[in-house]
């Protein structure tokens, strides 16, 4: 008998460029993609972390590619993608999972901090988009999820830029989507609710008693981990989700019901 997570989610013969591969959600995803059968192009700022993302994904079988790149920087992004088709060929299943948070009330942040959450957060998935997407319209085939937050959904203590930035990447991912849902390309946005990766540990540095509260405040009574987040995206980046576009999924243990 088949296996069932590859029946399910068979992403064989398939090209994802993946953003912020290096660490937490999007090395979840990577490796997630890269079990179901992608080759995975593993892109971040962080190098390192994009190599030892690379070296999980040999250790079980699949295919995948450092691409260092900061999504902030058109050119480069450009320059990356480019170099993955040369190396994998076309890009087909594109992920930004990128992102970048400071957490302080409004009032005391300042306009840096706002520039580069806004870099980060929107521009980067403008960025990847803007390049991945003729050639999937040429292709007449493409998969676009965007890992935004239910930050930008509801609102965030804390975060308030950050919110606004994930608010327009939801907004972005809608547009996008009707653009271009009769040209074979589905866009799709995940939104992960408190979960323990390296950006949430800054917040707990800062809040030591955030943790309990936020358990106490999930319906599931627990933090979510990137494990949770990633067979989702296998699945909105696969054929059977072919009919879903334009959506915005919430993966908060219930915290945010839609």
């Amino acid at each position: 008998m088949a296996e069932p997570h590859r029946t399910l989610f068979h992403l064989a013969g398939r090209v994802a460029f993946v953003t912020g591969a290096a660490s937490g959600i999007g090395r979840a995803i990577a490796l997630e993609l890269g079990r179901c059968g992608a080759q995975v192009a593993c892109a971040d700022i962080n190098a390192a972390g994009a190599v030892d993302t690379v070296a999980q994904l040999g250790d079980l079988g699949a295919t995948g590619l450092a691409a260092p790149v900061d999504v902030t920087d058109y050119a480069a992004v450009q320059q990356a993608l480019a170099f993955v088709r040369q190396r994998l060929g076309p890009v087909s299943i594109l992920v930004n999972a990128a992102g970048w948070d400071v957490p302080e009330r409004f009032v005391d942040s300042q306009p840096a901090t706002w520039q580069r959450l806004i870099a980060i957060n929107l521009m980067g998935v403008i960025h990847t988009t803007h390049v991945a997407l003729p050639a999937m319209l040429d292709a007449g085939y493409g998969r676009i999820v965007n890992i935004a937050s239910d930050a930008g959904r509801v609102g965030s203590s804390g975060e308030a830029v950050y919110s606004a930035a994930k608010g327009g990447v939801i907004a972005f991912t809608k547009t996008i989507a009707r653009e271009t849902a009769r040209r074979g390309i589905t866009v799709n946005c995940v939104c992960p609710g408190p979960t323990e990766t390296p950006l949430l540990a800054r917040f707990t540095e800062m809040n030591p008693k955030l943790v309990d509260a936020l358990r106490r405040a999930i319906p599931m009574g627990r933090l979510g981990q990137p494990a949770d987040v990633a067979p989702a995206v296998a699945f909105l980046v696969s054929d059977g989700a072919g009919y879903i576009t334009g959506q915005t999924l919430s993966i908060s243990g219930g915290l945010v019901m839609s």
